[in-house]
């Protein structure tokens, strides 16, 4: 696997870019994050930077909405717009000779956004449509919840925001996330591609480098739900969300604490499929993910099965998750590795995977970490690395969402 060079350039009023050259493809990507994401909102308006990102989209500099489109098509950019809990992300794939007019576009879309006020509403029910939808898909929604739960406020919020907290948003609402969130200090320009860095530095430098800081915005603290809850509902399925302490993607042991993740949940051969589904047939769904904020990390647990055996299922998974301390096989860890090495050959040649990468990287890290260092530590995990990681961090708090017509309880504590 070559080892690509990055190359990279702070600006004077804070703006990273991030450029990783691939000579072998004809396409570029680019990944723009912006602090404006939901730890950003203020108390009770969590949907406000679902309804900006939309917003922003919608008309920017000399470019109404439809002209901003076309153009944007016109240059056969793949694009689309998220949020996350710390950033708005702009990201978009062309021909590698397209990128540059791609770049003009959306310098325009976050220095000069029009916010349209006749787009407002339409905005607004289209994120209420995606809030309700998510409201009646309880899969979804217990570890939207479970968030809420195990991370404290305003970490724990819904990214997509809220449907209680709609009918208190406005335009002035949104506008004001957009004056103290979208700022060049702390956002990140990643980027990946057959491209130019004198070229693409000397681009962002003509139409973002006079963009002007502005004043950090200070993320106060709040509380969490409670370690152990139950919403109600009439179903003939119980879905159960778990979730645990873990350690964040800075964190020296992170590659252990994702090999144990990935014996736990990684495929069908996995100890939580095997067990709890295949063998005992207890679920129909079951897995584990491990999440990671800037400075600590969860493993979220999900479960979906009858009421009828829904304690039966959570007791096994969380023995499950409890057994890993126990021991790991070989075969375990070299089946955890294949897959990731797999993973990162197509991240290598995916442009648009890339350019997200390094961003994520930059924002987590401060530095962006090669493929090959990537595909080192994966290789160089032993299973006893893997078991001191299990020990170290055992799943002993653990947080418990049920969505269903009875409350569960997690098991005694094995001593």
């Amino acid at each position: 696997m070559a080892d690509l060079t990055i190359q990279s350039h702070i600006f004077d009023n804070g703006l990273t870019l991030l450029v990783e050259p691939m000579r072998s493809v004809q396409s570029a990507s680019f990944s723009l994050a912006v602090p404006a994401g939901v730890i950003y909102e203020e108390e009770g308006q969590n949907a406000s930077a679902a309804i900006l990102c939309d917003l922003m989209v919608r008309g920017a500099g000399d470019l109404d909405n439809r002209s901003l489109s076309d153009h944007l098509d016109h240059l056969g950019l793949q694009r689309s717009e998220s949020v996350g809990w710390n950033h708005i992300s702009f990201s978009g794939a062309t021909l590698a000779e397209n990128l540059l007019p791609a770049l003009q576009i959306y310098a325009d879309i976050v220095r000069r956004p029009h916010l349209p006020e006749d787009q407002f509403s339409a905005v607004v029910t289209g994120v209420e449509h995606s809030l309700r939808a998510a409201e009646d898909e309880p899969r979804q929604k217990v570890i939207i919840e479970l968030r809420r739960r195990c991370y404290d406020d305003p970490w724990g919020r819904p990214s997509d925001g809220a449907l209680s907290d709609l009918p208190r948003i406005s335009l002035p609402t949104v506008r004001a996330l957009y004056e103290r969130g979208v700022r060049p200090n702390g956002a990140i320009l990643g980027i990946a591609g057959n491209v130019d860095f004198d070229a693409v530095r000397d681009t962002v430098e003509s139409v973002l480098g006079d963009w002007e800081r502005s004043q950090d915005v200070p993320v106060i603290r709040g509380g969490r739900g409670p370690r152990r809850d139950h919403i109600s509902s009439d179903s003939n399925q119980t879905h159960i969300g778990l979730a645990y302490d873990a350690v964040p993607y800075r964190d020296e042991d992170y590659y252990a604490a994702w090999a144990a993740v990935s014996v736990l949940s990684g495929g069908s051969s996995s100890r939580l499929f095997t067990e709890v589904r295949e063998r005992r047939g207890l679920c129909y769904s079951v897995y584990a993910t491990l999440n990671s904020l800037l400075d600590e990390g969860r493993v979220l647990a999900y479960a979906g099965t009858t009421p009828e055996r829904a304690q039966e299922t959570l007791d096994v998974t969380v023995e499950e998750i409890r057994k890993l301390a126990e021991g790991i096989q070989p075969a375990e860890l070299d089946r955890c590795k294949a897959g990731a090495k797999s993973a990162l050959i197509m991240q290598q040649e995916s442009t648009g995977a890339r350019a997200a990468s390094i961003t994520r990287d930059w924002f987590h890290l401060r530095r962006v970490v090669p493929l090959d260092e990537v595909h080192d530590r994966i290789d160089r995990l032993s299973v006893d690395d893997v078991l001191r990681y299990v020990r170290q961090h055992p799943p002993d708090d653990l947080t418990l969402l049920t969505i269903g017509p009875e409350a569960l309880e997690v098991p005694d504590e094995v001593s």
